[in-house]
């Protein structure tokens, strides 16, 4: 009899998607199935006209300058590939914080590596926080770009990305930010924020499936990156180099049309639902799962202010980072006193059915700055479609558990 589960790994991809999302994707493979940009005919319409409608549903949410400044990757991951070598060369000198997934922190080391480009990582406090301040000390008169994450995958803090936004503004600093934890979740205004180049992905907080992502490249960054892919677009044809126009420069190849037609259910679910309630429903159950363990003799919450007000910095009145409610996403690492975090993962699914995140979670700069490397953590990420019942489940399995141990 196969043992009922509890998903609390949302951070990682969520689960499950709103019941539309599978009914897009088979709409397309079933009825749709033709490409777009190649063919002039009903089905091939069809699917131009989907990608150009989650266009606009990303530019609303981002605030983007344009539709067709809306590229599609398979992920963030591609998307910080391609926008860093992209828009960093020879000498150029870039700041990222000591948080960062290693979707940022490879790139950057390859970069380095092979003699392009300096980087340093800026600090963060004991809860994983950094300012604009701290970004400042730190700025060189060869400093191109600043790149750094919205939001811990490891203890879910959000960082001042208004603030540092301005600070890159005014010092015609490229400023890059990866959303990979907070679209969807968290609102995000590439004007108000100073976002030259925000790069997302789709199947996480905005409940599409894997596959699917981007990059929204603001009006100073378009015309200073360089392709990394090239290949066949359906425009411009006649030349043998990739065309100048928005979003084809950037989008060789064939897009991933099932994924996209999915993550358009998703980004309907996030408008109607609304990205508050979906904020408010997953800090909900994130502060219940908190309450319920912080007093568990025998597990600890790494990287967490779970009393005061963890910012680096006086509030400025309009960052969101500052918002008591955004101080840190429905994400809670946990180390458990005596025993291996994999041990302790390994427990919680094989005894109470519970899925879980163990180990460094692709982020090693982050545990070493929150001091969990390398052993890790075991981490819990709610999401939309957790309950009651299962976070209280999860503090009764903990609490077990610790009993056990």
């Amino acid at each position: 009899m196969k043992r009922e589960t509890v998903y609390f790994d949302n951070a990682a991809t969520s689960f499950p998607k709103p019941g539309t999302v599978a009914d897009e994707v088979c709409r397309y493979i079933k009825e749709v199935g033709s490409n777009v940009n190649r063919s002039s005919y009903a089905s091939a319409y069809d699917a131009g006209d989907k990608v150009l409608e989650v266009r606009g549903q990303l530019k609303r949410l981002f605030n983007a300058p344009d539709e067709r400044n809306v590229i599609f990757a398979p992920n963030v991951t591609v998307s910080l590939n391609m926008v860093l070598k992209g828009l960093l060369g020879k000498g150029d000198h870039v700041l990222t914080s000591s948080m960062e997934h290693n979707a940022v922190m490879r790139p950057l080391t390859a970069l380095k590596e092979k003699g392009i480009v300096t980087f340093d990582r800026v600090p963060c406090d004991a809860y994983g926080v950094t300012s604009a301040m701290s970004f400042g000390k730190f700025l060189k008169p060869d400093t191109r770009a600043v790149v750094m994450t919205h939001a811990s995958n490891v203890n879910g803090a959000v960082q001042p990305i208004a603030e540092i936004g301005r600070l890159c503004r005014q010092r015609d600093i490229l400023f890059i930010v990866d959303t990979a934890q907070t679209a969807g979740v968290l609102d995000i205004d590439m004007e108000k924020m100073c976002i030259d180049v925000l790069c997302f992905t789709g199947h996480k907080g905005l409940m599409g499936p894997q596959g699917t992502g981007g990059f929204c490249i603001g009006k100073r960054a378009e015309g200073l990156m360089d392709t990394v892919l090239e290949g066949g677009t359906g425009s411009a044809s006649h030349l043998e180099v990739m065309p100048d126009i928005l979003p084809d420069r950037f989008e060789p190849g064939t897009l991933n049309l099932p994924g996209i037609y999915g993550l358009s259910a998703g980004l309907e679910f996030i408008e109607k639902t609304g990205i508050k309630n979906i904020r408010e429903r997953e800090n909900a159950l994130c502060e219940r799962f908190i309450s319920g363990i912080k007093d568990i003799p025998g597990v600890r919450i790494v990287g967490r202010d779970t009393e005061g007000f963890s910012c680096s910095e006086e509030p400025c009145g309009d960052c969101p980072s500052h918002d008591r409610d955004e101080r840190y996403t429905a994400v809670v690492s946990l180390v458990f006193d005596g025993m291996d975090a994999a041990r302790a993962a390994f427990m919680l699914e094989d005894g109470y059915g519970i899925l879980t995140r163990v180990g460094l979670h692709c982020a090693p700069a982050a545990h070493r700055s929150l001091g969990t490397f390398p052993e890790g953590t075991v981490r819990f990420s709610f999401g939309y479609f957790n309950t009651e019942e299962e976070t209280d489940h999860g503090i009764e399995a903990i609490g077990k558990l610790c009993e056990r141990r």
